[in-house]
């Protein structure tokens, strides 16, 4: 697996969200070379009142209406001394909604400090939640598997195993079968809000799989653009294991196993192989019996309900017929 840290410049979130956050630029392009350090947003009212303690000046800044009324009401020298507090520190850029106009000493103070500044149409309500989307899915957390990830009835089912063991080839069939490939070899993986983690492929691998003795297939070329899909949440992991490698094997599914993904506990499991043995259908059936445990009904518990129950009745007999003279 590889986690890699994430880095965002100004530059790079004017260029891919400026038509979605209707953003113009209102100073040099020169210093769109700031980093963004992280995802939350900040509005400096208390800043450019004068209170610097709690400031948070490594987050975009959004003037709004009640910033920029407060500005306007300032005479220009107390502006210039609000901003200068303000741009003092290494803020990333700022950005003001409502198409509010900047104040006069805004600009060329910002110019001095090299703080790029940003004009939206939208209220700051939509840019907040617009923007935040945006930074959200930027900075969320991503590691690489070496796995595939198909999606099965519904379910995200992601393949892992030794390289060699069958995963692509256990693919591939559910793919024949009607279900749909997310990704293989390489699956990115990222944790969204809600514990929820997501998978797709690389740009250079979508949608492609290499399947030994036959070299490089084009899944949705091949069987259709039904037979894939770009991304799927991760539901459950199924290890691949062969079954001399296995040891003692659970038979009842009572002892549930699980692994760790970017901090969330996902379902795991082992799959012992040997030739003949159908890992395809087997596959199918964790989807469904995912879907029935999500609903509420496990099976495994329901048997040893069953049979805690069934002990139960056959002792409360013996102990009728110990008391019964007759």
């Amino acid at each position: 697996m590889d986690i890699s840290p994430k880095q965002l410049s100004v530059r790079q979130f004017f260029e891919e969200e400026h038509g979605e956050l209707r953003l113009t630029l209102l100073s040099d392009p020169m210093h769109l070379g700031r980093e963004i350090p992280q995802k939350n947003l900040h509005r400096p009212g208390l800043a450019l009142a004068g209170y610097l303690e709690l400031f948070t000046h490594d987050r975009i800044q959004v003037l709004g209406n009640t910033e920029m009324s407060y500005l306007r009401s300032l005479s220009p020298e107390q502006c210039q001394q609000a901003f200068a507090r303000v741009f003092a520190l290494e803020i990333p850029c700022l950005v003001i909604t409502n198409n509010n106009d900047p104040v006069p000493p805004m600009l060329e103070l910002a110019q001095a400090a090299g703080v790029p500044v940003f004009q939206s149409e939208l209220s700051t309500t939509e840019l907040y939640h617009l923007l935040s989307d945006y930074l959200d899915d930027f900075f969320a957390p991503t590691e690489s598997r070496h796995a595939s990830l198909v999606d099965v009835y519904g379910t995200g089912l992601l393949l892992t195993g030794k390289s060699g063991i069958g995963k692509s080839e256990v693919a591939l069939d559910l793919v024949e079968r009607g279900h749909r490939l997310v990704a293989d070899d390489v699956v990115i993986v990222t944790r969204k809000a809600d514990r929820i983690l997501m998978g797709q492929g690389n740009d250079l691998l979508q949608h492609m799989m290499e399947i030994r003795g036959l070299g490089i297939l084009d899944v949705r070329q091949i069987y259709g653009i039904h037979a894939v899909r770009m991304q799927k949440r991760v539901e459950m992991i199924v290890e691949l294991c062969l079954w001399e490698e296995r040891g003692s094997i659970d038979r009842t599914g009572l002892d549930q196993e699980s692994a760790t993904i970017l901090g969330i506990e996902l379902p795991l499991i082992r799959l012992p192989i040997f030739p003949g043995k159908n890992i395809t259908v087997i596959c199918e059936t964790l989807a469904l019996n995912h879907h029935l445990k999500v609903y509420g009904y496990d099976s495994s518990q329901e048997l040893n309900r069953r049979l805690l129950k069934t002990m139960e009745d056959r002792r409360r007999l013996r102990s009728y017929l110990r008391r019964d003279p007759e």
